[in-house]
């Protein structure tokens, strides 16, 4: 049998998991532009949205520092298998029931499959694709798992074009490609559990110095969370909300198109070219949502990604992890904690906000208060302790949206998933 066979032999395991991820990402934000018309259905403001949206946090937060270690006692492929099962009873939860409880529950049924992926896909996918350089696996993580962060929403905003529905076509397509997703992953291989019981607690910590990569990335994420929970309703008032998806799919997917070039840069000076675009992109979003200007949103978001997805948490976690030495573990914890308290609570406010005085207003005051927070990081980062190097994946790592995310587990050399 001829190389080029055997290669082709070999990669299909592997190209069965990443579609596996595409498909446990693609559910994150399969719903994102249903957000609206759920609120409107139900009688909610944005307020309401938001915390719904925010679930998601509930979920992925406590499996990814309290049950960090379940892979070395399970294995990898029954983690995957239940990921997927999660992600279709969430998705089949919502066509059920299409209202805003519903897609509370399943945005934290969604959190907690994402929490257990982010736990084991590099790591799973390095097996698979046996090979030295672990920077293959990382890029098949990274394309599938960023790809499916938007494409869920892209894909239902399609259909909302055709027929607005609260309970479009894409969710009863996605209950079909996700059931295949689990059949090609159940042959998989998977190495055996490991008999040390390792802890499975991961309690955060912050590293002189890693403070300010970890408000970096609580702006960044707080920028994406605005842009999946709260856009889609600016948006409404101008008759574009079923644009949403694609101002999704611009944020969670267009910034894996920037780490290359993040990587040309120290870990400080990525983060901190990140946090320049971050205000300038966001301003072009909320500008063209308030004025209903699609091309200026759409811009923005595929910025405000190159800071978030790109630059900041490419620059932000090799930041970190080459702070911490061997307290990667814990401080790797502390810097998605950070990031995921702004994916959550600085929406809930702002969603709060728009109830009481309106878009307009409202998304200036998050605009203000994201300068001031860009402000503080470029202080804290100058005062940092100088890291030398460029900016890598010190562990093998992918975009997000939520983004979601991923997010790096430093014990078990994994990655995490955003999304949102």
């Amino acid at each position: 049998m001829s190389r080029s066979a055997n290669r082709a032999i070999n990669s299909q395991p592997a190209a069965c998991l990443a579609f596996a991820l595409c498909m446990i990402t693609t559910a994150v934000n399969l719903q994102a532009p249903l957000y609206d018309a759920l609120a409107a259905r139900d009688g909610v403001g944005v307020g309401a949205t938001t915390i719904a949206f925010a679930c998601y946090v509930a979920g992925v937060l406590p499996v990814l520092l309290g049950l960090n270690g379940l892979a070395d006692r399970v294995g990898r492929k029954p983690l995957i298998i239940t990921a997927l099962l999660l992600s279709l009873l969430a998705t089949a939860l919502t066509l059920l029931a299409p209202t805003l409880i519903a897609v509370g529950a399943a945005r934290f049924l969604l959190g907690v499959s994402m929490g257990l992926t982010s736990a084991v896909a590099p790591v799973y996918m390095q097996l698979l694709v046996g090979k030295a350089d672990n920077r293959i696996a990382t890029n098949r993580v990274t394309a599938s798992t960023s790809l499916g962060f938007g494409l869920g929403a892209a894909v239902t905003s399609l259909f909302l074009f055709h027929s607005p529905s609260v309970t479009p076509p894409s969710l009863w397509i996605y209950l079909v490609a996700a059931t295949l997703a689990l059949i090609v992953v159940t042959p998989l291989a998977d190495s055996p559990p490991d008999t040390t019981k390792r802890s499975l607690l991961r309690l955060p910590s912050y590293p002189p110095g890693a403070f300010a990569f970890g408000l970096a990335i609580l702006l960044a994420w707080a920028t994406v969370g605005l842009v999946i929970a709260i856009l889609p309703s600016t948006l409404q008032r101008h008759g574009l909300s079923s644009w949403s998806g694609f101002a999704t799919f611009g944020i969670c997917s267009g910034g894996v198109l920037f780490q290359p070039w993040a990587r040309r840069y120290t870990p400080r000076n990525a983060t901190l070219l990140g946090l320049l675009i971050l205000p300038i992109a966001y301003a072009l979003i909320a500008w063209g949502a308030v004025q209903g200007s699609l091309t200026v949103v759409l811009l923005g978001t595929v910025a405000a990604s190159s800071a978030c997805y790109g630059f900041i948490y490419l620059g932000g976690l090799s930041g970190v992890l080459a702070t911490a030495g061997a307290a990667a573990p814990q401080a790797s914890a502390g810097y998605f904690l950070l990031a995921y308290i702004g994916f959550s609570l600085p929406v809930i406010t702002t969603g709060m906000l728009i109830d009481t005085v309106g878009h307009a207003l409202a998304l200036t005051l998050f605009g203000c208060a994201l300068l001031g927070g860009v402000i503080a990081a470029v202080v804290l980062l100058h005062r940092a302790p100088v890291i030398g190097g460029r900016a890598s994946y010190p562990f093998s790592t992918n975009s997000p949206q939520e983004g979601a995310a991923q997010r790096v587990s430093a014990v078990n050399t994994t990655s995490h998933t955003t999304g949102e």
